[in-house]
């Protein structure tokens, strides 16, 4: 094969339709700086998948909609192909589409993808030649297909879809009877079958396997004589999360034939080259908050065994480089890592060392010559990159966002301190961008989400993450990963149980508190942001913590451990690998452990955002916390609820207006001038830039500027 670099020394090309457009609202002073609005045009890639000769790499391209000028929604994702051996890329499908569940087919010959294209009334599974060509409709379903899997010899088809909706109960619904039973009404999800047909190829009529539960990671063996699946007991998210098991199945008659009792949440599976096995990343235990243990199952037997017991790291993915030989990817700490390992757990060997980039996915070649990665740096969203020979060098081979090249962004490093417990934490700090030594700066704060989440040390500004918009605006950013983030092994994403709002959220001042002894931070201009479990983190800090924080954006965040409980699809989840107690198993804890409890400790500005539709963290949530601070009256606080978003804003206007309503109300109590509230309206046609007299204030302005706290 021809080396990925041979033909044309790394040039990043793209199509043109990549490469020719910047942001869209430019007016700024400081162009050369991230704003809400560039912010908002930035680019990524997504999915990726290698063809089996490793010749080709397709990708999805996700492209955010303009407001004002595209119908409002989530961004749309295009498809793309890589040729390894000229390291140029062509655009397949574009436009108005979102692009999923890429594979090539069983001979390579083509690219295989699900998407809901105009004139089609659900999802359907799509077909585009390599070398060119139109797109066909493959296989269409009376509802949407959500994933597939072909036998070896593409002579049929394995996929997942859900159950329609009874006649009868579209019908009432059409006349107005739309009552819905509440956790009652829920659909599930069955494995489908189709066989290709003898003469024109196309598949004839499905049926489904009669398999008792809620169907989800479809995968068929390599001998085609049986399919791997994991089955929950119902659609619920709760059973979903916590229960979700695998079983190998046999096609021709719908039986069982092994079970595999994954002893907690879910992630990645993959069947050996052989058949024998099946690797999967599971939770350790039933108790283990993230799938991250990597497994090795006997799909004859069911048994199965942690094939690196212990590792201070959470696995990822998984894939087969031959019958004995996984290829996994791990985060550990803020990095991640590459490497490939024997199915009984020896032979370790580190591919990709920690520091490279922050990789999130790769797919391998069938002879494992070519591998894919998607990664991301401290400089660029995710893009894909190639490896030609094991031995090969990791080449970035796209470049979504040329126009980042001209822009300013400010160092970004891993940050380590002691908690005072004694814990050794560490997290992501953003400098402020031309930052000068002896001086102080404004803060924020970005809790994430879960706990069981963590910051990689890669591209982190987004809608909902400041990121480089406060740095470009002389503000310092840290990402805290506290006890119970993931990335350090299991027992460290245990240590918040039975203690949520604790000791975890003790670990984030204790951050704060090191930077502001380090000379970094002023302790006067300190703010915090973040959702769901980091919406959570916002609420306690400005209420419990209220004296240490200037101002909060608190999005999709808890407010009352107790009404929490009663309100979110996940209360098992919460009882399982969190709280480890239910509510009236000590009532006196979650009440103290809610922010509306400390309510009267507040006055710290607090900006709270939540969409309409969320089901995760009822915004009821956000209610209250809103009204407890607004009787109190002690503290400016506004409620900014997203109609028709959920848990998290999915549609381009949504997410710009909360990009600029949060950093605007961070600036405004950070910076200055403080006091009231600033006005409820925003301007957003407008992209003001950063103004230069924000980049070159000087030392005093910086450090007393702000208003009243």
């Amino acid at each position: 094969m021809v080396s990925f670099m041979s033909a044309r020394k790394f040039a990043l090309t793209l199509s043109a339709a990549v490469l020719t457009f910047a942001p869209g609202s430019l007016q700024g002073q400081n162009q050369d700086v991230l704003t809400e609005h560039r912010v908002a045009d930035l680019q990524s890639v997504g999915q990726i998948v290698t063809s089996p000769d490793g010749g080709q790499v397709a990708y999805t391209v996700t492209v955010p909609r303009k407001p004002f000028v595209d119908a409002d929604g989530p961004a749309w994702s295009h498809l793309y192909l890589l040729d390894v051996g000229t390291g140029e890329s062509k655009r397949c499908v574009g436009g108005a589409v979102n692009i999923g569940g890429l594979r090539f087919s069983p001979d390579g010959g083509s690219v295989l993808y699900l998407s809901r294209r105009e004139g089609d009334s659900n999802r359907v599974l799509y077909s585009i030649p390599v070398r060119g060509g139109e797109s066909a409709r493959l296989l269409e379903h009376s509802t949407s297909i959500s994933s597939y899997s072909f036998s070896p010899t593409g002579d049929r088809i394995a996929f997942l879809a859900t159950d329609a909706e009874p006649e009868v109960r579209k019908t009432l619904r059409e006349d107005g009877f739309k009552a819905v039973a509440y956790e009652e009404d829920a659909r599930f999800s069955r494995v489908w079958i189709a066989q290709r047909r003898n003469g024109d190829g196309a598949f004839g009529a499905p049926w489904s396997l009669d398999l008792v539960g809620n169907a989800s990671s479809l995968a068929w063996s390599p001998a085609g004589d049986r399919i791997s699946v994991a089955l929950a007991p119902t659609p619920l998210v709760d059973d979903t999360y916590m229960h979700r098991r695998l079983h190998i199945v046999d096609p021709a008659s719908g039986s069982i034939v092994a079970r595999i009792d994954n002893p907690g949440k879910l992630g990645a599976t993959a069947w050996s080259p052989d058949g024998a096995h099946l690797a999967f990343i599971s939770a350790e235990t039933i108790n283990d908050p993230k799938e991250g243990r990597l497994m090795v199952a006997d799909t004859g037997t069911g048994e199965m065994r942690d094939v690196v017991p212990g590792f201070e790291g959470h696995f990822t993915l998984a894939a087969w480089t031959d019958a004995r030989t996984i290829r996994y990817l791990v985060d550990v700490g803020a990095e991640t890592e590459i490497g490939d390992v024997r199915s009984d757990g020896s032979n370790r060997s580190v591919l990709v060392a920690p520091g490279h980039a922050v990789f999130t996915s790769f797919s391998v070649s069938d002879d494992g010559e070519v591998m894919a990665l998607r990664g991301e740096r401290s400089t660029h969203p995710t893009e894909l990159f190639v490896q030609v020979g094991r031995e090969g060098d990791i080449e970035r081979a796209t470049d979504s966002n040329p126009w980042l090249a001209g822009t300013r962004l400010a160092p970004q490093e891993v940050v380590r301190w002691t908690a005072r417990d004694g814990l050794e934490l560490e997290g992501i700090l953003i400098r402020p961008l031309g930052e000068v030594d002896g001086r102080t700066y404004p803060l924020i704060v970005h809790v994430h989400g879960g706990p069981e989440a963590h910051n990689r040390n890669g591209w982190l500004t987004s809608y909902s993450r400041p990121g480089q918009i406060a740095a470009a605006r002389g503000i310092a950013v840290l990402y805290p990963n506290y006890r119970a983030s993931t990335g350090r092994g299991v027992e460290f994403s245990m240590l918040n149980h039975a203690d949520m709002g604790g000791r975890e959220f003790d670990d984030v001042v204790d951050g704060v508190d090191h930077l502001i002894s380090a000379g970094v931070v002023d302790s006067a201009r300190v703010g915090v942001t973040g959702g769901s479990y980091g919406g959570y983190a916002t609420a306690w800090l400005s209420t419990y913590y209220s004296e240490r924080f200037a101002a909060g954006v608190m999005a999709v965040g808890i407010s009352n451990q107790i009404s929490k409980i009663g309100t979110s699809d996940i209360p098992d989840e919460m009882y399982l690998v969190h709280n480890r107690l239910r509510p009236w198993d000590d009532w006196e804890l979650f009440l103290e452990r809610s922010p509306v409890y400390w309510a009267d400790r507040s006055t710290t500005p607090l900006l709270i955002l939540h969409g309409t539709e969320d089901t995760r963290v009822n915004p009821g949530q956000s209610l209250e916390m809103y009204r407890h601070l607004k009787l109190r009256g002690q503290a400016p606080v506004r409620l900014i609820f997203y109609p028709g978003e959920g848990h998290g804003n999915r549609n381009a206007a949504a997410r710009l207006d909360y990009s600029l309503r949060a950093l605007r109300w961070l600036q405004h109590y950070l910076l200055g001038p403080g006091g009231d509230m600033p006005d409820r309206d925003l301007n957003y046609e407008e992209d003001p830039g950063t103004p230069a007299a924000m980049l070159e204030m000087p030392a005093g302005a910086v450090n007393g500027t702000a208003g009243d706290h």
